[in-house]
């Protein structure tokens, strides 16, 4: 017996970062959108813990318990007194280390996965409990959907969304880790009063309409300055994507994954090929947002 989990990638819309905390994390204003890209998390009982992947840049995934997927079989299990020997496999499509939480991700799907295969039964108030203490977007990632992440990102508020947004993603060279563009926003903000991160409501409200235009005008990502700072090359992917027509062009996340609102299906699939042809990304991908969380299939 197995069980298969899919669980979405995601783009932050909003990203509003407040000071470093003293447990060195910060406090954030988080407008979360589940996007159609998806990895497949399957458990299947075995002998011992073991972590295997597929995929698009599978060589890049850890396969030891330093993989949210295997932190997460192995908090479940011991939660109720269970020996976590399972076999996880991961077949990956979102990019890894791209800023679309492929490894949150992961971590959202193999605890579902694995909770179905054990018939544990945990509550939805568990599931989420134990998301949070395996990583600030993993809560996300098995709600799915559109949500506001406050706190450190894990307390999320689902959002109301009345349509369907057309976004392409242009998948960089290399990866940026998310603590070094984090330290890097922390330098660049040393001595600037940072204030109270707060979620937009124009942003809120265009969501809520399923306005493309007005969600375009509203999107802001105050990590991407760090990113850019690190990665300076993404500067001429966002010009390019723009440039093919793009409503909106932000650095997902910590990056190095750009993210370009279209108009409509049409225009997304001209912006993709753009990006493509402009030799500024490694390959770009057309997705629809929004997209249901962490699903067994």
């Amino acid at each position: 017996m197995s069980v298969t989990v899919r669980v979405p990638a995601k783009v932050n819309v909003q990203l509003a970062v407040g000071g470093a905390r003293p447990d060195g994390f910060h406090d954030l204003a988080n407008v979360f959108l589940a996007v159609g890209l998806y990895d497949e998390i399957t458990v299947t009982p075995a002998d011992e813990l073991r972590v295997t992947c597929s995929g698009p840049d599978a060589a890049q995934v850890p396969l030891d318990v330093t993989n949210l997927a295997a932190r997460a079989a192995l908090v479940l299990a011991e939660r109720h007194g269970l020996d976590a020997a399972v076999h996880i496999h991961i077949a990956k499509d979102i990019p890894v280390a791209g800023g679309m939480a492929g490894g949150s991700a992961d971590g959202a799907g193999a605890l579902v996965a694995c909770d179905a295969l054990w018939g544990t039964r945990a509550s939805r108030e568990e599931l989420l409990d134990i998301c949070a203490e395996l990583g600030s977007d993993v809560p996300f990632s098995l709600v799915g959907g559109a949500a506001l992440g406050t706190g450190r990102g894990e307390k999320l508020q689902v959002l109301e969304v009345g349509g369907n947004f057309h976004w392409v993603f242009a998948m960089a060279g290399r990866g940026l880790s998310t603590p070094a563009v984090f330290r890097e926003f922390d330098r660049l903000s040393e001595g600037v009063r940072i204030p109270e991160p707060v979620a937009s409501q124009d942003l809120l409200d265009a969501l809520a309409k399923g306005d493309a235009v007005a969600l375009a005008a509203a999107v802001s990502n105050d990590l991407q300055p760090a990113a850019l700072s690190l990665f300076p090359e993404l500067a001429r992917t966002l010009a390019a994507g723009r440039a093919a027509g793009a409503l909106a062009g932000l650095v997902s996340g910590s990056g190095p994954t750009t993210a370009f609102l279209a108009r409509d299906a049409a225009g997304a699939e001209k912006i993709a090929e753009a990006l493509v042809a402009s030799g500024t990304c490694r390959t770009a991908r057309v997705a629809v947002s929004p997209a249901p969380g962490a699903t067994v299939v």
